[in-house]
């Protein structure tokens, strides 16, 4: 399967142009749609987190649930990527959204990837505008794998049998010093910290893959590691940075501190540990 990440001049070689799809989102409330509309790399056509890549937030699953099958697929067939048609994401935040979309891809076998560098990667005129929709096309609905997801039981009783649970937010969330969204500050207890903001340089691009394997040296061993972040969006980041360093794909825990810190049956932890 190709790479996870993959630099411009890779997609610019392609003979057979892929699905370029823009997945613009902000924690803040800015409107990723507009952000595509004002500006997008060309031909790309724009997928909304909140109605393709998530289902509806509550306290009981997260704020932002896997869609069910059959809506991932309808999204997909709406914009008219096929069953294997290879995919190439982006975002203007250095994959931390666009990356769900991959991780989802690759979750159910399925060619994707995400620019590395993002919008900012691209060096020819943005388009701008929306587009008229594409020809649909007919996609197979694929069930979520049961082993790419943990649940919150799952994730309490991996940590309670030794095994290692990953949280990619920054270290302030993680040690509970802020938390800008979620009910309760702090992690879950027994979770160790890597942020997944420090997988990328100071341009905006991922670190070689010798740096992202040291990086997750740490858990190099671990059997069956399981990740989260705030809601399952920023978490599949450092997932897709463990694929590229040749570290397997960690399970990923969807609902996230969002559904953990919703809990008040949940125990917290605060602090570096």
């Amino acid at each position: 399967m190709i790479s996870p990440i993959v630099p411009i001049d890779f997609v610019n070689s392609l003979e057979s142009p892929p699905h370029l799809l823009d997945v613009r989102w902000y924690l803040d409330q800015r409107d990723g749609h507009q952000a595509y509309c004002e500006a997008h790399i060309p031909g790309a056509k724009f997928v909304d987190l909140d109605t393709v890549l998530a289902s509806q937030p509550s306290p009981a699953k997260g704020r932002h649930p896997l869609p069910t099958p059959q809506v991932f697929a309808d999204g997909l067939a709406k914009l008219g990527v096929g069953d294997h048609d290879l995919v190439v994401a982006y975002d203007d935040l250095g994959g931390m959204v666009a990356g769900r979309l991959v991780w989802m891809l690759r979750s159910i076998g399925l060619p994707a990837a995400l620019i590395d560098g993002g919008l900012s990667a691209w060096e020819g005129e943005l388009e701008s505008g929306d587009p008229n929709p594409p020809q649909p096309v007919k996609r197979t609905v694929f069930d979520w794998p049961a082993n790419v997801v943990a649940t919150a039981d799952e994730v309490a009783s991996h940590i309670e049998a030794g095994g290692v649970v990953i949280d990619a937010r920054a270290a302030e969330r993680y040690r509970g010093d802020t938390e800008p969204v979620d009910p309760r500050a702090g992690h879950i207890p027994g979770a160790i910290n890597i942020g997944f903001a420090d997988n990328l340089d100071n341009a905006g691009r991922f670190v070689s893959p010798n740096d992202l394997k040291a990086r997750f040296s740490t858990v190099a061993d671990a059997a069956d590691p399981i990740m989260y972040c705030g809601s399952g969006v920023s978490a599949c980041h450092n997932i897709l940075a463990m694929e590229a360093a040749g570290m397997g794909r960690p399970r990923l825990f969807v609902g996230s501190w969002s559904q953990w810190s919703s809990d008040p049956d949940r125990a917290v932890a605060t602090g570096d540990g």
